[in-house]
């Protein structure tokens, strides 16, 4: 089972930095999972929420205004991608697109460091996954926050493109017959949103694949 870290370790530095993300790198993980939205200045940076802290879209200000904005350095995706790693292509970064606009610059960086990182891109914009998958070669994930109904076979929701392989699923509505089915259908079965001890035990119990995590020192212990 794969233990990613959600948006870096938190508790050592703010959320998807470079600091934040060497420390789960130092922890241990195999991988890390981080957002990517386009600043004004057409910079895929890694920042989760829509607003700044002061209301505006974060898409109307520019890197460094939003730096400005926040009190510390907004990361950048190359910037993440360059980190050093013990093994590049083994280590997993698992890179969740936030709006449409971030697609193009995304996927020009991404041709850049796609033969030398292992990449998984995940969005709940399920279209602009399938975009991605047919223009580069790159493993694509549906983020998923519902209980799916019929799972016998491949559902009609899930685009039948080859690149798909991965289905990231909110612990919340997760169970270990959900993940059966996923993996049955040849899914990698992924799972976001765990908080406690016992949730990160059931997930290894029902083995998913790989669990994003804001505690991954729970699973790596």
């Amino acid at each position: 089972m794969l233990t990613l870290s959600h948006r870096g370790v938190q508790t050592r530095a703010p959320e998807n930095t470079l600091a934040a993300f060497e420390a789960a790198i130092a922890l241990g993980v195999g991988g890390i999972e981080t957002d990517i939205r386009l600043s004004r200045d057409g910079i895929p940076i890694l920042f989760h929420d829509r607003l700044t802290p002061d209301g505006d879209e974060v898409a109307s200000v520019t890197q460094a205004e939003l730096s400005d904005r926040v009190g510390y350095a907004i990361s950048t995706l190359e910037e993440a991608l360059q980190l050093a790693l013990l093994d590049s292509k083994e280590f997993l970064w698992n890179l969740e697109i936030k709006t449409p606009d971030a697609l193009e610059p995304t996927i020009e960086i991404l041709r850049r460091y796609i033969t030398s990182r292992r990449v998984l891109i995940t969005s709940f914009w399920h279209p602009l996954v399938v975009e991605i998958g047919r223009r580069i070669e790159v493993d694509c994930g549906l983020l998923v926050a519902h209980r799916p109904l019929n799972f016998q076979s491949r559902p009609d929701w899930i685009p039948n493109h080859p690149s798909i392989n991965t289905l990231v699923y909110y612990y919340g509505t997760l169970d270990s017959e959900v993940v059966a089915q996923s993996q049955a259908c040849g899914f990698r079965t992924f799972a976001y949103g765990a908080e406690t001890h016992r949730d990160h035990e059931r997930l290894a119990q029902w083995q998913v694949d790989g669990v994003i995590s804001d505690r991954p020192e729970f699973l790596l212990k």
